[in-house]
């Protein structure tokens, strides 16, 4: 039976995701900062007749609670097949990159670029195991610097997010980054935006959420002639589904 692991997993997208991989027999490791929420989550999908999934405490900006899940992880299995970072925060308000304190840019970036980071370096060995080793980060279109800078993008009016783009800007060079160090490996390392979608994230504004997990779900489960070092978001491109850096 693979295995993955979901950073962020107790709720919206994360759980949506841990939830398809279950639908298609993987054992599922739910990383939840709050256990007694994440033990909640596993309850639900228990409910649902899903027993292969077992929640984790994670608090990805946090080196201890990192070492402490990957322990009890690695004590379980011998290899991880898919890594999903999902673990995100949106900076809160004000979300003008004039307003927003230095503060507010350290803690964002703490999560979604340097928990990130931290994670995937501690998971790395684990995840080598694996004939067909997967890594997900989960990004937004809003991090594109070519959709950003141009004023005939749909968005361009009302996606200015500066502390959260700004961190998924830097979360998706360190994606091809990744790929890159990877290449000559079975890993197959890629940027996915979910796509604007109805959680507490967005305060339950978008789209439907098994839609967004189905984008995510799609790119772990490439096989050995699927993409690396791309970036995906298939609400701005459903043709392809590759958007600009």
């Amino acid at each position: 039976m693979n295995k993955a692991f979901i950073t962020g997993a107790n709720k919206g997208i994360g759980f949506a995701t841990a939830k398809q991989l279950l639908e298609k027999g993987y054992y599922v490791f739910l990383g939840s900062r709050d256990l007694k929420k994440g033990v909640k989550a596993v309850e639900k999908l228990n409910h649902h007749g899903f027993t292969n999934v077992k929640a984790i405490q994670l608090d990805v900006t946090d080196n201890d609670s990192i070492m402490a899940a990957f322990n009890e992880i690695n004590k379980k299995i011998s290899a991880l097949d898919i890594l999903i970072n999902n673990a995100g925060i949106n900076g809160g308000s004000p979300y003008t990159v004039l307003e927003a304190s230095p503060e507010q840019f350290k803690n964002t970036f703490d999560t979604n670029v340097f928990g990130v980071a931290s994670v995937t370096k501690v998971f790395i060995e684990l995840l080598g195991k694996s004939d067909q080793p997967r890594i997900v980060n989960v990004s937004s279109s809003v991090g594109s610097l070519t959709l950003q800078s141009d004023p005939t993008w749909p968005a361009y009016d009302y996606a200015k997010y500066g502390v959260y783009s700004a961190s998924k800007a830097a979360l998706n060079m360190y994606t091809v980054n990744l790929a890159y160090e990877l290449r000559n490996t079975p890993f197959k390392v890629n940027a996915v935006c979910p796509g604007y979608t109805s959680t507490d994230f967005t305060d339950r504004n978008g789209g439907e959420v098994e839609i967004a997990a189905q984008r995510i779900v799609k790119y772990a489960l490439i096989n050995h002639n699927g993409p690396t070092g791309k970036f995906f978001s298939e609400e701005t491109n459903p043709q392809t589904g590759e958007v600009p850096w």
